[in-house]
């Protein structure tokens, strides 16, 4: 039977759809390039609800389900410094409907932790680099501690210092440990499992002094219920415009910011992470979607899938030299 080459092409073209529909989360209409979402979409976030982390997903997981139009869950699996929830999403289904909503801590657990579930080099594809936050070193509200030299002035006294974080091998965690041995000051590290808990210990009176990021803080602050006492960044924050850096308060050069993306399992096809990507793109340059993100600290990305691999891989590598440095190790 003869058939012409046209009709071979139609007819792969309509086979090549069938499979997509079988196999993938999204379906390539032919001749055109644009996706349509097949299945719900779940961000698995790896800390509890209320850090930055938990609040960014849920910002970037509303965009989503409006501009694609299928539901988005947000589910937290908090513990290990992410390392639960990075382990769940590696064994996901490769096909979209399964993200990992990280922090510069998947690239940090690395050098802290001497054993993971999953490699962080080869388990995962990068989708979407938000942007990146400082942290803020914060106290109880009736704290005596006025300044960040009244913090290490105390952390000079025979008792350490307790200053919570938002994990092991968090930012927060680095942060707070480079601060001591730059200052040559005594610390003692509480570690929750999130920066949501750890302001939470904070205004309680729990702990001295917390290092959590700029967008968990800025609530409390706001109300009163604890008291910013220096940021790590390597400016001011608009948002934070009296609080000075850390680096203004005799340790020039000193920044900490962390990074807050999304990721999917390594094997999800290329189209589906670019459809993700551009969705998140689009949505980034809505002026009233780019100014709340801003608002909460955050200094936008606007990196492709593979520059925030680069990122994450460059990272690992740095983080570990300075983890090493640190002495530091998961208790």
């Amino acid at each position: 039977m003869a058939f012409s080459l046209r009709g071979r092409r139609l007819w792969t073209l309509a086979a090549c759809a069938l499979l997509a529909g079988a196999s993938g989360l999204w379906l390539a209409a032919p001749g055109k390039a644009g996706t349509r979402l097949e299945r719900p979409i779940t961000i698995v976030v790896t800390f509890p609800p209320g850090g930055g982390t938990d609040l960014l997903a849920r910002r970037l997981g509303e965009q989503l389900q409006q501009r694609l139009g299928q539901p988005v869950v947000v589910e937290n699996r908090p513990g290990a410094s992410g390392n639960i929830g990075a382990h769940a999403v590696a064994q996901a289904a490769a096909d979209g409907s399964t993200l990992l909503m990280a922090n510069s801590s998947f690239a940090i657990n690395p050098g802290v932790y001497e054993r993971l579930d999953f490699d962080p080099r080869k388990d995962f594809t990068a989708v979407f680099n938000a942007g990146s936050i400082a942290s803020v070193l914060v106290v109880p509200a009736d704290s005596a501690l006025q300044t960040l030299e009244d913090a290490l002035a105390q952390a000079r006294q025979e008792r350490p210092l307790l200053f919570a974080s938002c994990g092991n091998g968090t930012p927060q965690h680095l942060a707070g440990e480079m601060l001591a041995r730059d200052a040559k000051r005594f610390v003692q590290h509480v570690p929750y499992k999130g920066c949501g808990p750890a302001i939470t210990a904070v205004a309680a009176g729990q702990v001295a002094a917390g290092m959590v990021t700029a967008s968990s803080a800025a609530a409390m602050i706001a109300a009163g219920r604890v008291r910013a006492l220096a940021v790590t960044a390597p400016q001011r924050l608009p948002q934070l415009a009296g609080v000075p850096t850390v680096a203004e308060r005799g340790l020039p050069g000193f920044a900490v910011e962390q990074w807050h993306g999304l990721l999917a399992p390594a094997a999800t096809p290329r189209a589906t992470v670019q459809a993700l990507h551009d969705t998140l793109e689009q949505a980034l340059a809505d002026p009233a979607v780019s100014a709340g993100l801003r608002d909460q600290g955050y200094t936008l990305a606007r990196q492709t899938p593979g520059q925030f691999q680069a990122l994450i891989a460059a990272d690992i590598d740095r983080y570990a030299a300075v983890t090493r440095a640190l002495g530091l190790k998961a208790d």
